[in-house]
């Protein structure tokens, strides 16, 4: 049996690496480290001693993660890798190696780029776990010889890393047990669109689609959707109702697949699950624009009460331009629809992609406002390595990052490309300006004021309303300081 610990590393404060574009949120959003989580729950299974942590939700800087290694001694440290904070993440490799552990790392910039990763890591890394992990770190930290496990990248021979044969994706879901969330405070994880307390699900992997600049499909999850049995993702449900009882009382679950709504029928039959064991849960979910009305109808009796939509633009050429196989018109078709039925949407825009020019960014911002969205996130378009969207902004020269350092501005989420005529600077302005008419305008802080409906809401609604500010304020003094022209 090995002691093994699995890291959400520290970096910048409020930093959310769970998310499809790690950075510290304008809201301030804290995801709970689900993959991790069932990697955890993989190692505990096979009987090892794995204890996960999540420095961001817990405030703990890299020394407490020193003193942590040596105070426990772990046979095995863990960490999650992104772009931003890979210089970080390193130092937490070498900080547990000096505390006498073996390292592994994983994660989307890892997984991404694993023989360059390797090599930056100078030593400090065992290995690392090239895309889905839940099984590979278990492998890792019972094999006799680590050239024996499949999907991992090893230091070779002479500094050059060597890769073993490719991993499969796990086809089986099922087989998997649910996330480790016992050893996290489920309370410490907020996002001011979703209802509070809110815990992930995971019913299926992998997307279908090709937008090119989705992190996770590329890097961690493949393309192939792959499910698990209904009645399997609701006795998870059931599951963590008695580890987060606050769920039921005031929150949601948050269905985390690419988009759960890209297979009907197994949409419509976990909805039916649900309505079976009359749960009286409340939940949300990914959804892309050509989800039908039926579903949408059937997913609100069972407690579907927000869909997640990626509209990306409004301008039809850049939806095609990143394979995003929708369209404007679409768009507003689903919100009608979705209003119909009584569910709420949370809009997703990007602002920068390729051949955005100002008027495209004025026309994105205005279909927004015109959609009556319940919620927004606009955000700068952020290629990460591994992603067609990076190697076509590489080939452009289009890119202003010179190192994974830059890839954000003092911990925040911008831009990191500037398309022809369009200054990065720009675009992180027109995100900020897009934020401020959407959330602004007094008619509608009336009505999301007046939709309270609990004590629990009224506080994530303050809550996410206080994030968003100090994420203004904040702004505003580094740019009068001259740290956030770029």
């Amino acid at each position: 049996m090995a002691s093994v610990f699995l890291v959400n590393g520290p970096f910048v404060p409020d930093f959310c690496r769970t998310q499809r574009w790690a950075a510290r949120t304008r809201g301030r959003v804290l995801r709970a480290p689900d993959w991790l989580a069932y990697a955890t729950a993989v190692c505990e299974r096979r009987g090892h001693a794995a204890r996960l942590y999540d420095f961001p939700a817990r405030g703990w800087d890299q020394a407490t993660l020193g003193r942590l290694c040596r105070s426990e001694r772990p046979d095995w440290v863990v960490l999650d890798t992104t772009t931003p904070s890979l210089s970080t993440d390193l130092e937490s490799a070498r900080l547990a190696r000096e505390a006498g552990a073996r390292v592994i790392l994983c994660g989307p910039h890892a997984s991404a780029l694993p023989e360059e990763t390797m090599r930056s890591a100078a030593g400090v890394a065992d290995a690392i776990a090239v895309g889905e992990y839940d099984e590979t770190v278990a492998d890792l930290v019972e094999a006799a010889d680590l050239r024996a496990v499949p999907g991992v990248c090893l230091p070779g021979p002479g500094g050059d890393p060597v890769r073993t044969a490719p991993r499969p994706l796990i086809r089986d879901l099922d087989r998997l047990p649910f996330p480790a969330w016992h050893h996290l405070d489920l309370l410490d994880y907020f996002d001011g669109t979703k209802l509070y307390p809110y815990l992930d699900v995971v019913s299926g992997r992998g997307c279908p689609f090709h937008c090119s600049f989705c992190l996770w499909p590329q890097v961690m999850h493949g393309h192939l959707y792959r499910t698990r049995r209904p009645e399997r993702v609701v006795d998870e449900i059931e599951h963590d109702l008695g580890l987060c009882p606050g769920v039921r009382r005031g929150g949601e679950f948050f269905f985390e697949d690419d988009t759960f709504t890209v297979r009907r029928e197994y949409a419509h039959a976990i909805a039916d699950e649900i309505l079976r064991r009359r749960l009286g849960i409340r939940f949300s979910f990914n959804a892309r624009v050509d989800a039908d009305h039926d579903l949408l109808r059937h997913l609100r009796a069972a407690g579907g009460r927000m869909a997640v939509v990626g509209f990306e633009s409004a301008d039809p050429a850049i939806l095609a331009a990143v394979d995003k196989r929708a369209t404007p018109e679409q768009g507003r078709a689903f919100c009608r629809a979705a209003r119909r039925v009584g569910i709420d949407v949370h809009g997703c825009f990007v602002l920068g992609l390729p051949g955005e020019t100002r008027a495209s960014l004025r026309a994105t911002i205005d279909y927004a406002l015109s959609l009556e969205l319940g919620t927004v996130q606009f955000s700068a378009a952020v290629p990460f390595p591994g992603t067609a969207y990076y190697r076509d902004c590489a080939a452009r020269g289009v890119l202003r990052a010179h190192s994974y350092d830059e890839w954000l501005d003092a911990g925040e989420q911008g831009s990191v490309v500037e398309e022809p005529g369009l200054a990065r600077t720009e675009i992180d302005r027109q995100v900020n300006a897009a934020l401020r008419r959407f959330y602004f305008r007094p008619g509608y802080v009336l009505r999301f004021l007046l939709a309270t409906r609990s004590r629990a809401d009224l506080y994530r609604k303050l809550r996410g309303f206080r994030n968003f500010l100090s994420f203004l304020v904040e702004d505003a003094r580094r740019r009068a300081g001259g740290r956030g022209a770029r």
